[in-house]
């Protein structure tokens, strides 16, 4: 990967646009964050206050620049979550198989993990959920912090068994958010600025939705696709329609997760962890933005997943790496054949996109029958066969008697 991220201008590779990201815009907004401010005005930066904290940390590194020292705490980073994973692998009933998927996973996405802070937001959630089994507190504490970076890591909450130890990681999970928010509110300007640019959004090219438009367009849509809100997004008629039933997709999506929370009886050691997963597929594969760097994010809940020997999710792990290695023929190597919404582009995504859809229909079905209520059937015909065999009064007398068997 830091092979590959030192030949980032060659034409297969990019031609540099996968590090542009950190040298150039990264970079920019340290410089406004390092004067005390978030950058309201700018229509991309669509990111919570948190992901401040994560931009300003390499310049506390010295003798090295931004870039360089970027890379470097994403690496350390990607070595913390290797390491988590394989010594969670290593304890009784656990595998390593987890550890085995993020490492052979990861640099399915070539280089573009090492330049986007998406392994340090991966990095909270993971180690939200590996830390469940010693200290909710801890566990809501860093789905908390990864939530105030990037929001989604807030999901791996929902799988969490009802009791006592679930509402104290809530309740720390919501202490520490608010605390940690109004440090952000006190210490800098503008801090909620990024709600005006999300809202904002329409359809990303990379998206179920933009894969439906640009199909259109061999069917005679007339609309294109355009930079702006830092993607190449669709616009043109229909667009808004197609937003808005996205939103209303993932709306559903978090309703049919809690219906799944409200009915699930039977809780595995694993069932956080697949929990995690299939929320966060269902909230990627509904949203109006898929890029290329949520496949860290799956990577990441899927690897959790594999060190249970009890998870649901080692089909979806499979279907998770399949969609990533296609990601990364997307973008950066093909990225100019789905702009411009090519019969090759088209169906790139959608072979991406179909893959992230069954995974995700998958998930939550797997999920779902793990944790319904098991009916015992054997149980019950046994209890027939015990009555059927309890001791019977002889018609004559004296002839009482009892079959123990």
């Amino acid at each position: 990967m830091l092979w590959l991220l030192a030949h980032n201008n060659e034409r297969s590779l990019g031609h540099g646009s996968v590090a542009r990201e950190v040298w150039r815009l990264y970079f920019h907004w340290y410089g406004v964050l390092s004067h005390g401010a978030f950058p309201a005005h700018d229509t991309l930066w669509q990111y919570p206050p948190g992901a401040g904290a994560v931009l300003l940390a390499p310049g506390l590194v010295p003798e090295l620049s931004y870039f360089q020292a970027f890379v470097a705490l994403t690496l350390a980073t990607d070595a913390l979550v290797t390491a988590a994973l394989a010594r969670a692998g290593k304890r009784p009933g656990r595998t390593l198989l987890g550890a085995a998927l993020w490492t052979g996973g990861l640099p399915l996405l070539l280089h573009l993990p090492l330049a986007r802070y998406d392994v340090e937001v991966t990095a909270f959630a993971v180690l939200s959920l590996l830390a469940l089994q010693r200290s909710t507190r801890a566990c809501g504490a860093l789905a908390a912090l990864g939530a105030l970076v990037k929001v989604w890591p807030a999901l791996v909450l929902l799988g969490l068994e009802r009791g006592r130890p679930t509402r104290r990681a809530w309740l720390t999970a919501a202490l520490t958010g608010t605390v940690t928010l109004a440090v952000f509110v006190v210490s800098f300007r503008n801090p909620l600025a990024f709600l005006r640019q999300q809202g904002g959004r329409g359809v990303q090219i990379e998206s179920l939705g933009g894969t439906a438009l640009s199909l259109a367009r061999h069917a005679g849509w007339p609309g294109t696709s355009r930079y702006q809100y830092g993607a190449i997004e669709l616009v043109g008629p229909h667009v808004h329609a197609v937003a808005t039933a996205s939103l209303a997709l993932t709306a559903a999506a978090f309703a049919l997760l809690l219906v799944w929370r409200i009915r699930a009886r039977h809780w595995s050691p694993a069932t956080p962890y697949d929990a995690a997963l299939s929320a966060v597929l269902l909230f990627t594969v509904t949203s109006r933005v898929i890029s290329p760097q949520y496949m860290i994010w799956l990577l990441g809940l899927a690897a959790v997943c594999l060190t249970s020997r009890h998870t649901t999710q080692r089909p979806v792990a499979a279907l998770v790496l399949a969609a990533t290695a296609l990601s990364a023929v997307a973008y950066p190597a093909l990225y100019a054949e789905v702009v411009h919404c090519t019969w090759t582009g088209c169906l790139l995504m959608l072979a991406r996109n179909g893959l992230l859809a069954t995974a995700a229909v998958l998930s939550l079905t797997r999920l779902w029958r793990a944790t319904r209520r098991r009916e015992d059937t054997s149980g019950v015909r046994m209890t027939a066969v015990r009555h059927a065999a309890r001791p019977r009064m002889s018609a004559a007398p004296g002839s009482l008697r009892s079959d123990r068997g």
